[in-house]
C-alpha cells in the first residue's frame, strides 16, 4: 500500500521561503509523474507542478519561477522549493501522482504566508 507523508510547512512572511518534502512509501517516485497540489480554505485541490518521469518539470502560472518541484530518486522523496511566498499561496499542500491521483491522500501539510 503506497503512502505519501507531507512535511516541512508552517508560518512565514511574504516574500519568505519554505521546503516541503513528501515521502513516498510503497512505489517508486521514479516510477510515476508526481506533482504536489494545494488546497486553499474554501476551495478545491489544485495542481501546484508536476514532474514526468524523465525530469521535465511543469508549474501553474502563479508559481513559474518562484516554486520548484524535484524529487531524490534514492529516499523516494518528492520536494517543493517555494520562494519568494505571497498571501495566495496559503493552502494545505499535498504530494499525488498525476494526471491520475493513484493513492489515498496524505495529512497534507499546512503553508501559511502572512505578516
Amino acid at each position: 500500500q503506497v503512502q505519501l507523508v507531507e512535511s516541512g510547512g508552517g508560518l512565514v512572511q511574504p516574500g519568505g521561503s519554505l521546503k516541503l518534502s513528501c515521502e513516498v512509501s510503497g512505489t517508486r517516485v521514479s516510477y510515476h509523474r508526481m506533482a504536489w497540489y494545494r488546497q486553499r480554505p474554501g476551495e478545491e485541490r489544485d495542481l501546484v507542478a508536476h514532474i514526468f518521469r524523465d525530469g521535465t518539470e511543469v508549474y501553474v502560472d502563479s508559481v513559474q519561477g518562484r516554486f520548484t518541484i524535484s524529487r531524490d530518486r534514492d529516499n523516494n522523496i518528492v520536494y517543493l522549493q517555494m520562494n519568494r511566498l505571497q498571501p495566495e499561496d496559503t493552502a494545505v499542500y499535498y504530494c499525488n501522482s498525476y494526471p491520475a491521483q493513484l493513492f489515498d491522500w496524505g495529512q497534507g501539510t499546512q503553508v501559511t504566508v502572512s505578516s
